[in-house]
């Protein structure tokens, strides 16, 4: 199996049952995570806790791969994540895109519609505590639209 079929089998595993550590034993210590609504972030460390955040958040999250394309070094991986938000079921369709170095992701770049999330958050006025709590709300939003 190529390293970007191995990658996308990898990573269909991890999001099945995720978990922070899961998550990143993925990617290359060097990563560089870009994701509408959050900072970028770099490193073991900070992609460790970003997804703790987003776990804290919905702690039922997870997701199904529909398929991956993919050459020597770069995977485009398409897939659902869902889970719950205070008892509301939520869903929203993905592409990463990663780069490969030694089989691992050096860098990944999600594309999502943004807007799905924070409709969502919008509509469920009880996990707005939670959502700011996590790191990933309001505060988060305007960093990285200052960003750009």
């Amino acid at each position: 199996m190529s390293d970007p079929a191995k990658f996308a089998a990898s990573f269909a595993e991890a999001w099945a049952e995720p978990t922070p550590d899961r998550l990143v034993s993925l990617l290359h210590p060097d990563v560089r995570l870009v994701a509408p609504l959050m900072a970028t972030t770099v490193g073991h460390d900070e992609a460790r806790r970003e997804f703790s955040r987003l776990f804290e958040l919905m702690p039922d999250i997870r997701g199904r791969v529909e398929r991956w394309s993919g050459t020597e070094d770069v995977v485009f991986i398409e897939f659902i994540l869902s889970g719950t938000l205070k008892g509301h079921p939520i869903e929203w369709r993905l592409v990463d895109r990663f780069r490969l170095e030694g089989g691992l992701g050096i860098e990944r770049v999600s594309y999502f519609d943004p807007l799905l999330l924070v409709g969502a958050f919008a509509r469920v006025p009880s996990a707005w505590g939670r959502l700011w709590r996590s790191g990933l709300g309001p505060p988060m939003w305007r960093r990285r639209l200052l960003e750009r």
